[in-house]
């Protein structure tokens, strides 16, 4: 009876938990998953929007920046004043260092313009509105041996491109 009693005393004692192995495996672990993690940055641009009922008469010498990207080019130019120059896509894709050398001169020539409009065609890629929007923010100039950031229109107004004339008269011609 006393055989009996000490197997049943001894079944019911709780053993002994051995958690070596799974610290050993959390120390190798956690410096793995934090070297490999990936730490994204999100950074956000502020776009200014035209304000509902703003019908203020513009100024005749008043200069409206507007930039049009299309399939196959991109147009820039005054809202009231017309086409300044119109820069052909490559087979590449389109030419930013053009559009920043424009964007230059059109800065040298209106210093206290911040704003611009960009208007784009439907397909546009969203990788191409980014690259034209960093053209028209800043350029990177040499100044003093070091590279400066100079503010170009930093005040960006979004829209969608009218159609094309170009695509309008041959519609008409058909």
């Amino acid at each position: 009876m006393k055989r009996r009693l000490r197997r049943r005393s001894h079944l019911h004692e709780p053993g002994e938990i051995n958690i070596t192995a799974f610290m050993n495996l959390m120390v190798i672990l956690v410096p793995f998953l934090l070297i490999t993690a990936v730490f994204s940055r999100i950074t956000t641009l502020e776009l200014n929007l035209p304000a509902a009922g703003s019908d203020q008469a513009p100024d005749e010498d008043q200069f409206e920046l507007e930039i049009i990207v299309r399939e196959n080019s991109i147009e820039v130019g005054d809202r009231d004043g017309g086409l300044i120059k119109r820069i052909a896509a490559a087979e590449t894709g389109h030419d930013f260092s053009q559009l920043s050398d424009l964007l230059q001169q059109v800065k040298a020539r209106f210093p206290e313009k911040l704003d611009a409009t960009l208007l784009l065609e439907a397909d546009i890629p969203y990788d191409t509105m980014v690259q034209v929007m960093d053209s028209m923010r800043v350029v990177r100039v040499v100044q003093a041996g070091s590279v400066q950031l100079a503010e170009l229109f930093p005040e960006i107004a979004i829209g969608d491109a009218p159609a094309s004339s170009i695509n309008v008269t041959s519609e008409k011609g058909q």
